[in-house]
This record gives structure tokens, C-alpha cells and sequence, in this order.
């Protein structure tokens, strides 16, 4: 029995997203095993994945094979490869993240159309196929990473180790400490910064995909022809891959360094306001020019995503942050969809709604951040001030000290010196 031909907007046509609730286990596979080993797991699993939907004969086996099995190799490869780059670089990291993310712009510019040609020519059981053998690719991607110390931690010295005074933890609380250090709930505890980004992500990730899934029914309703509604996924893919270069480039200049949050609300803002024009006008040409002006904003919000997330979390702790963060994130993804889905249906089938939806959630996400960050900013402007000051005088008492100190060392000499010359 064959499954229906995918529709825009079918429930199964987003099957394989990455499962970002797994977070945490490849946090886990990071710190055990490094990032290289972990890339060429997700690798495996992800082509394990389609080439076992190819065979799948109902809608619930798609969901564990296209849905479960690739989604959890998409996030190890994911995740791990953005942990290793975070090792890699220190002074041009912006950049390096910008240059990564043009892979995601060439996706959504190329794999429409491969799409397409592969349902057309081989049908949708051998495009999975396909599919699978892309996918490996991943494996060899993972095995020229070098590999990197992703743990600070100091090893361990040989020889028995010494005696305890203090009782051995129990097994729920070891358990516990296990999940608050690979869940980085203290980090959201203690430190504000993180925890106002990941909310901040978190609730403009409510609004920040929906023109992606809804941009082409949108102007089909609207009586744009369908291979023109599909273009403009392509154009937004396609110009996304010159402009986030450019996004880290400027991102990635001292003048900008400790200003990049800002610049990522800036971007969200932006990536907001251009989706009241699109709700405004449906002409195939104001579309064209809404694109366009989307991909500025969205290879402003792809290049700093995780730059920003980098700068915020110490690296050594950077694989169990962004574990959280995916979990975070992946729960407002699931959310997003459904929720403008009921908005369509209590509106008749209006997309313009879905459009202000959007720029509500990036606009408020994007004032949110700005002025939480401007608020901590002078909030520890004073204890920086201080510190400091006691620096200065810290250095200052030093230099009496040793001041003070040579020229007792003077008098001792030229005293020894008078009582040799005396004798």
C-alpha cells in the first residue's frame, strides 16, 4: 500500500526535523566520545532512517523511521558539528559560524527541487533511498573533524584513590547531579544572560518558521502559480548564501564584539517588521521584494544564533547549554505549526493572520532581549567598575611594596659596604 503524494502542508511533509529533545544524550556522547564520533553516529543513524522508510508501508512507520530514527542522527550530526566548531575558532568565530550556516541556505535552495525531480522520476520510495545515501555523507564529513578536548577537566592521576571521610552519595543523587550538569540547569540558574536568551529564542522561535511553512500557500491562496509560490523558498535559500557570509563578517569586527546580542535582536526585530509587509500585499512582485528583505534579516538571525549562545556560556560548558537550548527550541518548533494551524481554522482559512502571528512573537521576543540584556548590561556595569578599582589598587599597594622593599635592600647594602670600608 503506497502513502498519499506530499502536499504543502501535509502533516507528514516535516517528518525528519531534528529531535531536539535529545539534546542532552549528545551532550553526553560529546563529552564521552568527541564530537568527530559523534557526527559519524548521527551520519549512520540519519541514512539508517530513509533507507528503512523506503520499505515502510504505513503512516506510523514513517514516524518512527523518517520521524524518530533520522531526527535523532540529524541532531547528533547537528549539534556535534556545532560544538566543534565553538574548539575550533576564538577570533573569528562569527564568521565560522556564518560560513557554517550557508549549508542551510543551499539546503533550502537545492532540496525542493532535488525533491521534486527525485518524486517525479523515481517515486517517493526511492527518493528515501537517495535520501539515505546523502545523508552517509555525513559520516565522511565526521571523519576528517579533528578531534578536540571538549572537557577542561583535569585527569585523573594513577594509583588507588584516597579514602573518603564523607559517605558515598546515594544512587538518586548522583543520578541528579548527572542530569543538572548535562541538562545545564545550573547554568539557566546562575547565569542571567542565558537564561534571557533562551527564553528570549524560545518564544521567537514561535513565530520565526511559520513563513517558511506557510509563505507558498499563502500566495497559491492568493492565485500565484505554484512553481512561482515554490521559487520563493529558493530565492530567500539562495540569497541567504551570499548574505550570511557577510552577516559574519560584520559581526565578527572588535567594534561589534561585545554587541552581537544586540545585533541578533536587531535582526529578529527586522525579520518581524518585514512580515507585516508581506501580510499587506500578495502580488507576486511584493513578494519577491519581501523575500529579499527576509533573507537580510534571517542570515542576521542564522550567522548569531549560536555565535551569541558562544559568548554568553563558557566553551566548556557549551555542549550541555546548547543541549537545553535545542530542548527549549524544539518545543516551541512543535508548538508553532499547530497553533497556526487553529488560527487558520477560526479565521477561514486566512494566512495574513499567520503573517502578524509571526511578527508578534519576533517582535516582542526581539524587545524582550534587547532590553533584558541592556538592563543586566548596567546592572553589572557597577561591579565591573569595582573590580576595577580594586585592581588599580591592588596594583598600586604592590608597586609600594616593592618600591619600599628595594630600598631597604639599598640601605642594607650601603650599610655593610661603610663598615667594610671602616675595617
Amino acid at each position: 500500500m503506497d502513502l498519499p503524494a506530499r502536499k504543502p502542508g501535509h502533516p507528514w511533509s516535516g517528518l525528519a526535523c531534528p529531535l531536539g529533545n535529545t539534546g542532552p544524550l549528545c551532550s553526553i556522547l560529546v563529552g564521552r566520545f568527541g564530537c568527530r564520533v559523534t557526527v559519524m553516529l548521527g551520519g549512520a543513524l540519519a541514512s539508517l532512517g530513509m533507507v528503512t522508510s523506503s520499505f515502510c508501508r504505513t503512516l506510523s512507520q514513517l514516524y518512527l523511521t523518517a520521524g524518530f530514527i533520522t531526527g535523532l542522527g540529524m541532531c547528533f550530526s547537528f549539534q556535534s558539528s556545532i560544538t566543534v566548531l565553538g574548539f575550533y575558532f576564538s577570533h573569528h568565530r562569527a564568521l565560522a559560524n556564518a560560513l557554517a550556516s550557508v549549508g542551510v541556505s543551499l539546503g533550502i535552495t537545492l532540496w525542493p527541487l532535488l525533491s521534486r525531480y527525485l518524486l517525479e522520476d523515481l517515486g517517493w520510495r526511492g527518493t528515501f533511498l537517495v535520501f539515505g545515501g546523502v545523508f552517509l555523507h555525513c559520516c565522511v564529513c565526521g571523519a576528517v573533524l579533528r578531534p578536540v578536548a571538549t572537557s577542561t577537566a583535569p585527569e585523573a592521576t594513577e594509583g588507588p584513590p584516597p579514602p573518603s571521610k564523607t559517605p558515598a552519595p546515594s544512587c538518586l543523587a548522583a543520578c541528579g547531579r548527572a542530569i543538572q550538569r548535562h541538562l545545564a540547569f545550573d547554568i539557566l540558574r546562575h547565569n542571567a544572560g542565558y537564561r534571557v536568551y533562551t527564553l528570549g529564542v524560545m518564544w521567537m522561535i514561535l513565530g520565526f518558521p511559520l513563513p517558511h511553512v506557510f509563505l507558498v500557500p499563502y500566495a497559491m491562496w492568493h492565485g500565484v502559480d505554484e512553481h512561482r509560490a515554490a521559487l520563493l523558498i529558493s530565492i530567500i535559500g539562495f540569497s541567504n548564501i551570499f548574505l550570511r557570509p557577510m552577516a559574519g563578517l560584520v559581526a565578527g569586527r572588535r567594534d561589534f564584539a561585545g554587541h552581537r546580542k544586540y545585533l541578533f535582536s536587531l535582526a529578529a526585530l527586522l525579520n518581524g517588521l518585514t512580515n507585516l509587509v508581506c501580510a499587506a500585499s500578495a502580488d507576486f512582485r511584493v513578494l519577491v521584494g519581501y523575500c529579499l528583505v527576509y533573507s537580510v534579516s534571517m542570515s542576521g538571525i542564522g550567522a548569531l544564533l549560536f555565535q551569541v549562545l558562544m559568548d554568553i556560556v563558557p566553551m566548556d560548558r557549551f555542549s550541555s547549554a546548547l543541549g537545553l537550548f535545542t530542548i527549549l527550541e524544539s518545543i516551541s518548533i512543535l508548538i508553532s505549526p499547530p497553533l497556526a494551524g487553529l488560527l487558520l481554522d477560526t479565521t477561514d482559512n486566512n494566512f495574513s493572520y499567520v503573517f502578524y502571528m509571526s511578527s508578534f512573537f519576533l517582535i516582542s521576543a526581539a524587545l524582550f532581549m534587547g532590553g533584558s540584556f541592556c538592563a543586566l548590561q548596567k546592572k553589572e556595569r557597577p561591579g565591573k567598575q569595582a573590580k576595577a578599582e580594586g585592581a588599580i589598587t591592588e596594583a598600586a599597594s604592590e608597586q609600594v611594596l616593592t618600591a619600599e622593599g628595594s630600598c631597604d635592600s639599598k640601605k642594607r647594602l650601603y650599610t655593610e659596604v661603610m663598615y667594610v670600608t671602616s675595617v
